[in-house]
């Protein structure tokens, strides 16, 4: 049974963390507060607190399906973002990222940006497609200095005007999910996963310190599924085929299958 002293000890404990919490929701709606600097605050306050992080729950990461990325980026083009949204998704960027990157980071004939700001001061590299490449050239337009992506007075974008960006393309593209920018990298990465990307070079990609943390998109899709089950199944079809003889002896309404076509 609990005693009256560990009753009122929880009590206050339960208490003083409802505390923190409503100070840090408050914190984070006056400054702005984006998702790595959120994740950085959670962390300070679970080691001065000697709080324990929670056993992670398995789950697939939520994202864009194909179909939604495409939408969202030709939405993206019609409403003059798509430069900015274009290299926001496809180079796996952190927004704190994108919006530090300057213009001496692109590297058009090499085909890749520079990733100087990422998470824990290390710096990356990362590819550009062609089609990318040449859609940052003509949005710089000859500029060869400053940042890549500049807001009024060339001063760079700020992490929330790239949010708000993110959503008001969403809403456009008549996307009924919650899109935000680390939604965007989610997505890319699932694609790049599902494409036959190695993990430990999505790890280097994304700048993730430790594999464990590019496990979570690893987790098993519809579409990696079905990959590996036709690839697998596929081929044990392949060493049954019929041969001629055998595939003339078939009804008729079975003989145009191409599974049984020697």
């Amino acid at each position: 049974m609990v005693s009256p002293v560990e009753l009122r000890s929880t009590k206050r404990k339960a208490k003083s963390l409802k505390t923190v919490v409503r100070r840090f929701t408050d914190l984070a709606r006056r400054e702005h507060l984006t998702y790595d600097d959120t994740s950085q605050v959670i962390a300070g306050v679970r080691r001065n607190l000697k709080l324990t992080r929670p056993g992670r729950r398995r789950r697939v990461v939520d994202r864009l399906s194909p179909s939604e990325a495409d939408r969202f980026l030709r939405t993206a083009y019609l409403d003059e973002r798509g430069p900015l949204l274009q290299t926001l998704f496809q180079s796996g960027a952190r927004v704190s990222e994108l919006v530090a990157i300057r213009v001496e980071d692109f590297r058009p004939e090499e085909g890749s940006i520079i990733i100087r700001k990422g998470k824990g001061g290390k710096q990356r590299v990362v590819p550009v497609l062609p089609e990318l490449a040449r859609a940052l050239q003509v949005h710089l337009g000859g500029r060869r200095a400053g940042f890549l992506f500049e807001g009024r007075g060339a001063r760079a974008f700020s992490a929330r005007r790239v949010q708000q960006i993110v959503r008001e393309i969403a809403r456009k593209a008549k996307i009924g999910k919650r899109v935000h920018p680390h939604l965007l990298r989610h997505t890319v990465a699932q694609h790049l996963l599902e494409g036959g990307m190695p993990l430990d070079q999505v790890q280097k990609f994304l700048g993730h310190e430790r594999l464990e943390t590019t496990q979570i998109y690893a987790e098993s899709t519809p579409a990696m599924i079905r990959k590996s089950y036709e690839k697998a199944l596929l081929a044990e079809l392949d060493e049954g085929t019929m041969s001629r003889k055998e595939a003339e002896k078939l009804p008729s309404k079975w003989k145009d299958i191409d599974q049984w076509k020697p």
